[in-house]
């Protein structure tokens, strides 16, 4: 078999940049596929041994490069059924040449949506080690499709591959050396900024888990050496490829929990006349994240690490309310935009 040291990371941006500089300094030779040469200098100088430019529809180039690493490990979006379908045809090809792939891939705990909108706080958690609790979320739930077609292949492969799916929550902080700030409270915070006050969805009761990402990229590493070190006829690979990651335990915020931390501080910078948060109305949405906002900012997603804790992984990064205060809102109050011109959140979301 071989060394397990070649590591080939599709899309290496907010979360996969702190995975491939973790990696660097284990000394993995690690291959960054990017969309711009600009981020592809940034990897490089953190480490990439090599970098591909390309985009997420080109499903040769991606499978080209796949077939000539031992590690595979896909954070660019949760969403995207070609570029999935292009490292599992590689990992195919591979076992059919008597090589052994690890393919590690990012979801989310969206996949937990509970379409409660804000309404209410859910008594439901899910627990990575017991896998009919995720395999029970309904198949066009989001990230779903993605998922199922990853675990499809799993069966089919066997042992001639580990595969493992992340489902991270709602991510926070940053990394200052990078300076790229997260989705989801970045964009209800420039929300506020243009509407005067900071909002929840619905009566914004609705909770979710949540993870720095620093705490995050450690966790990959957590479980790509899990993986390494692990039989792959052994059932913990072969019948359950979940991990979740979460820092909250049962300690989750509500959306309104959230709200309320934004209005507080940018009251306090003096950009808000009043704390309080509201509810956003529907006609609003359009400056979130469309149509998907209720199953990003209004869902109830309850979900607990247990296997990465088994592990001996833990948590240490700072809570969201001091990274929020400390990190992130200085970066957002530092742009130099229209504020009023925001319209909303247009990326992938990957939790």
């Amino acid at each position: 078999m071989s060394s397990g040291k070649k590591v080939f990371i599709v899309g290496p941006g907010f979360i996969g940049w702190n995975v491939l500089e973790l990696l660097a300094k284990e000394n993995y030779a690690v291959t960054g596929y990017v969309r711009r040469q600009e981020h592809a200098k940034q990897i490089k100088a953190s480490g990439a041994t090599d970098t591909v430019l390309g985009d997420l529809n080109d499903k040769a180039l991606i499978t080209k490069h796949s077939l000539s690493h031992d590690v595979i490990i896909h954070t660019a979006t949760a969403d995207h059924l070609p570029s999935v379908e292009a490292i599992l045809d590689a990992v195919q090809q591979r076992a059919e040449k008597g090589l052994s792939t690890i393919f590690i891939h990012t979801s989310g705990t969206s996949v937990l949506d509970d379409g409660a909108a804000g309404s209410h706080k859910s008594d439901k958690v899910y627990h990575d080690n017991v896998v009919s609790e995720v395999n029970s979320v309904p198949d066009n739930a989001p990230h779903r499709q993605i998922d199922l077609a990853i675990v499809k292949a799993q069966k089919q492969l066997g042992e001639k591959a580990k595969i493992a799916i992340m489902i991270p929550p709602t991510i926070y902080g940053i990394n200052p050396s990078h300076g790229r700030l997260t989705i989801q409270i970045p964009t209800l915070t420039r929300y506020a900024l243009k509407h005067g006050y900071a909002g929840h969805i619905g009566a914004g009761l609705a909770v979710e888990s949540n993870i720095h990402v620093l705490d995050l990229a450690r966790a990959y590493l957590v479980v790509l050496h899990r993986l390494e070190s692990t039989p792959a006829s052994s059932p913990e690979i072969l019948e359950n490829p979940y991990y979740f990651i979460e820092a909250t335990g049962d300690n989750e915020p509500s959306w309104k929990d959230i709200a309320s931390l934004i209005g507080s501080e940018l009251h306090k910078a003096g950009l808000l006349a009043d704390p309080s948060p509201r509810t956003i109305p529907p006609e609003n949405y359009n400056d979130l994240f469309a149509e998907f906002t209720d199953a990003v900012i209004g869902l109830n997603s309850r979900s607990r690490a247990v296997r990465l804790r088994e592990l001996g992984w833990e948590p240490v990064e700072k809570s969201w309310r001091e990274s929020y205060v400390q990190d992130e809102l200085p970066l957002i109050l530092k742009e130099e935009v229209d504020r009023k011109a925001f319209d909303g959140y247009r990326g992938t979301v990957a939790s």
